[in-house]
């Protein structure tokens, strides 16, 4: 039975993402008293601050699941060298109003993947400034910056075998983090 609520948050919107196929497959590893749910942010409106008095529904809908979830998984690929605007259009959603941070005290993991060897990794790094900026405890170590290539993933969309240990090692320590964050 499930005993943390988790929400996802995938940076990508492309329909053959790399990281929403990633961010499957690594909820796959995780252990059956964590239940993962996708939050979806491609329907949130761009932020405007003229529109905090009067969310639109996406936005009270993205925020009510961010508010039911015990801990965040943000998984993103890497635009520019930095996070994804639909990504961080999200955040600021879910920042506002002013002191209605949906994102605070949530801890959080951070992963991505890029076709780059550098796999997402300042992305990350950017996304983990603006966690701090939210009072969100981030996992630190282990970190992954994941190259996306031929075997990342196996025929049936699960981590390939020469990732798998280290990208369940991964897994691991998120979820030692959130246990660790969340009191029950």
């Amino acid at each position: 039975m499930a005993q943390f609520r988790i929400a996802v948050v995938v940076g990508s919107l492309r329909r053959e993402s790399i990281n929403r196929k990633l961010a499957v497959a690594l909820c796959r590893l995780g252990p059956e008293e964590f239940d993962f749910q996708t939050s979806r942010i491609d329907d949130l409106p761009l932020y405007n601050q003229d529109d905090d008095a009067d969310q639109a529904d996406a936005v009270k809908r993205f925020k009510h699941e961010l508010g039911a979830a015990d801990a965040v998984l943000f998984v993103t690929p890497e635009y520019n060298r930095s996070i994804p605007g639909v990504l961080k259009n999200a955040i600021d959603h879910a920042s506002r109003p002013y002191g209605h941070n949906s994102w605070r005290g949530k801890p959080a993991g951070v992963i991505g993947a890029s076709v780059g060897a550098m796999g997402s990794a300042l992305a990350q790094q950017h996304l983990r400034n603006v966690l701090a900026h939210l009072n969100m405890p981030t996992l630190g170590q282990p970190e992954a910056f994941v190259q996306a290539k031929d075997g990342l993933f196996d025929a049936d969309g699960n981590i390939g075998v020469a990732s798998r240990a280290f990208l369940q090692g991964w897994m691991d320590g998120y979820v030692s983090w959130v246990k660790l964050h969340v009191v029950r």
